[in-house]
């Protein structure tokens, strides 16, 4: 077995993009360095290139690029280097050059919680938070896209379709309405569940999954889901606290009844008081939003727009897409229709400059552009990244104007998407599906002919 002197773990909340190029940069990197290196991914199909016990003994450093749990209590005793995803992508040179110079933390501790608490401390409070609320969106994810898309499908029939007094009623349409509304309803659950998951590791799975549901039956939708997993999470964690001078022969005990027995009763409680001031906050949210989808499209698509491509696949892009998915889950289909714009925007955007604007770009960010046509179809909005980060004070307010027109247009033009992934692939569901990709494009074409004209300046003075 090969011995590596470095071992990695990538991931990020959708696991599509973020996760895989920063694999790609450590092993480029570690490469130019003559380090061997075994990245492990984190991305939606589950781990790949896992590592194992072994690897993990004999690697020198650890390096975690990722805002979702990987499991870091496996490299207790290993010095870690524990940074956001996107650092991992723009700075694989200086991490990897770090963790040879012993630059890092060292956990002593096996248990899970303290390990979880120690990476809390030294990466910062914010981002802790931000890494467990990921790692609930990375797993509720596929429930949505899924569920979403055949709920939309079932409407090809008729929008009364699964209605078995109307005449619109087809038995076909009716059962995939219903199977799309199962995996919908597993939304608040899930999400829950897997936030409790990464702040108390397996302890906390079941106790968020309870008051996940405790949050949907009240009506708390999904900043319910989001309260009562961190709730299941830490109430474990305190439990751990309060538990641990039990004899060590409990372990067993403490572990098959008294955390989930104690910790469903707690959150449980808790969640059973706050649901009616909770589902208040939710409903007003909602209105909030569905009154600027009517009165302001301008607004509300100039804060989507520049939301998404503000830092693309960061935690101000995510912000406006966990909300969109989240809408999605309560039936609003318009709010994530110009967060999908501008999602798509960014990606094609690049495509359109170089396509433009060839002869001032090099061989590399042109084929990269022209790759990106397909990236941003399919919603990958991390492609554009590359661009952005050569010249980011001009390139980012540009993708920002761009997506902000894309998103606008959408909202201008009333267009639905059932689903919160895929891009065009999932335009045989969506309203105004024509209207929606013209949209697209005059954001993207306006984008695109923007980012040209920079690139041919900075030629020009270069």
């Amino acid at each position: 077995m090969t011995k590596y002197q470095l071992i990695a773990a990538t991931g990020c909340p959708t696991g599509i993009a973020h996760t895989y190029m920063a694999q790609e940069a450590l092993e480029q990197a570690a490469k130019k360095k003559g380090i061997t290196i075994k990245v492990e991914t984190h991305g939606q199909v589950g781990v790949e290139n896992e590592l194992s016990p072994e690897e993990i003994a004999g690697a020198d450093a650890v390096i975690i690029a990722a805002d979702k749990d990987v499991h870091a209590e496996r490299f207790a005793g290993k010095r870690i280097i524990d940074v956001p995803v996107a650092k991992g992508i723009k700075d694989a040179e200086q991490l990897i050059d770090d963790a040879l110079a012993g630059k890092g933390k060292i956990s002593h501790e096996e248990n899970s919680a303290a390990v979880e608490q120690e990476n809390e401390k030294s990466s910062g409070i914010g981002r802790s938070i931000y890494k467990n609320l990921m790692n609930g969106v990375s797993h509720m994810l596929p429930f949505v896209v899924s569920g979403g898309v055949l709920i939309a499908i079932s409407f090809l029939w008729g929008i009364y379709s699964a209605d078995p007094t109307n005449a619109q009623y087809n038995e076909l349409a009716a059962r995939l309405n219903s199977i799309g509304g199962f995996a919908m309803s597993m939304m608040v659950p899930v999400l829950s569940a897997y936030i409790a998951e990464s702040i108390a590791k397996r302890p906390g799975l079941v106790v968020g999954f309870v008051g996940g549901l405790i949050a949907a039956d009240g009506g708390t939708g999904f900043l319910g889901g989001i309260v009562s997993g961190f709730l299941a999470g830490y109430v474990i964690l305190g439990l751990g606290k309060l538990l641990n001078p039990l004899p060590k022969s409990l372990d067993g005990l403490k572990a098959i009844f008294l955390y989930p027995v104690l910790g469903v009763a707690v959150t449980g409680i808790i969640m059973s008081l706050v649901s009616g001031p909770m589902s208040s906050v939710n409903e007003a949210m909602m209105n909030f939003l569905a009154g600027f989808e009517n009165s302001s499209p301008l607004v509300l698509g100039i804060i989507v727009g520049c939301m998404c491509a503000f830092d693309m696949g960061g935690p101000i892009n995510k912000a406006a897409y966990v909300t969109g998915t989240a809408l999605l889950a309560e039936g609003n289909t318009t709010f994530m229709a110009g967060v999908s714009a501008a999602c798509i925007a960014p990606p094609l955007i690049t495509g359109f400059a170089v396509l433009l604007f060839g002869k001032y770009f090099d061989k590399n960010d042109r084929n990269a552009g022209l790759v990106n046509f397909i990236l941003g179809s399919t919603h990958i909005t991390e492609g554009a990244i590359p661009f952005a980060a050569k010249d980011p004070l001009r390139v980012l307010p540009t993708m920002m104007i761009g997506s902000s027109i894309a998103a606008v247009l959408t909202y201008m033009f009333k267009v639905q998407v059932p689903a919160p992934h895929g891009g065009f692939l999932v335009l045989p569901v969506v309203t105004h599906g024509l209207l929606w990709v013209v949209a697209i494009l005059a954001g993207s074409i306006v984008g695109g002919v923007m980012l040209g004209f920079i690139q041919k300046n900075r030629v020009k003075k270069a």
